[in-house]
């Protein structure tokens, strides 16, 4: 088992990375807390192998972390904000993950530890084959007005891009969430969700009929963008029969 450590200073954050350690057969959570002090003091200790690790936390930052701990446990970063990226592969950590945080891409980053710190054992080949890691009830978190609100991926329809923010159509509901498409993209599995246009991401699921560079999902007509139309089409052809 891969001993793991999450530190953020937000409860919410702290719990769905919990929820996804629950589910992938070789990782045992040792200890979730939002004080970065503690879970140093862990590390150094030598009770951990791999840290999941917020950037932004107040008594002590991610990259000053990662510093002070020097290369005793392996380190995913957990973050909103891409620009850190950079600096944190210079430091040598497994992955950098950006909220809202999608379990198919948190499953790649613990697969990647997993070559790492395990490179004998025999990898857990797909997400399908981790306890729980159903389409149905995976779930993302998305900022909303005052509140996080959280959403089913088996709810959403379509991603409408509108500048600095999206709109997230669901059966029942439009989100709107400050959010770049990209951010987004790579949140949603690649397995159900595909960029068709700079400003729309379509699930596969939802899709009613296509006709030429249209989209249908219920009334509303999604035009599929010149960059993206012949992955999109790729995909399409290979889940024909």
């Amino acid at each position: 088992m891969i001993r793991c450590l999450v530190v953020d200073d937000e409860p919410l954050a702290l719990h769905i990375v919990e929820d996804y350690i629950s589910k992938v057969p070789f990782l045992e959570l040792v200890k979730a807390t939002t004080n970065p002090i503690e879970a140093l003091t862990l590390v150094q200790e030598g009770n951990v192998d791999l840290v999941f690790l917020d950037v932004q936390m107040p008594e002590l930052t991610g990259i000053q972390f990662l510093k002070i701990a020097n290369g005793k446990a392996k380190v995913i970063l957990t973050t909103a904000y891409p620009e850190y990226a950079l600096e944190g592969y210079e430091l040598d950590v497994v992955d950098y993950l950006l909220k809202p945080i999608a379990f198919d891409r948190f499953f790649k980053a613990v697969q990647k530890a997993q070559g790492i710190l395990q490179p004998s054992a025999k990898p857990v080949a797909s997400v399908e084959s981790a306890p729980q890691s159903d389409f149905l009830s995976d779930f993302i978190f998305v900022k909303s007005e005052h509140k996080i609100q959280k959403v089913y991926l088996r709810d959403i329809s379509f991603i409408e891009g509108l500048k600095d923010y999206i709109s997230i159509f669901t059966s029942g509901e439009r989100i709107i969430t400050l959010q770049n498409m990209k951010k987004m993209e790579d949140a949603l599995p690649e397995r159900h969700f595909v960029r068709v246009h700079k400003s729309y991401i379509v699930s596969l699921n939802k899709i009613d009929s296509i006709e030429r560079s249209r989209i249908w999902i219920g009334e509303k007509i999604i035009p599929v963008g010149d960059t993206y139309r012949d992955q999109f089409f790729k995909i399409i052809d290979g889940k024909n029969i």
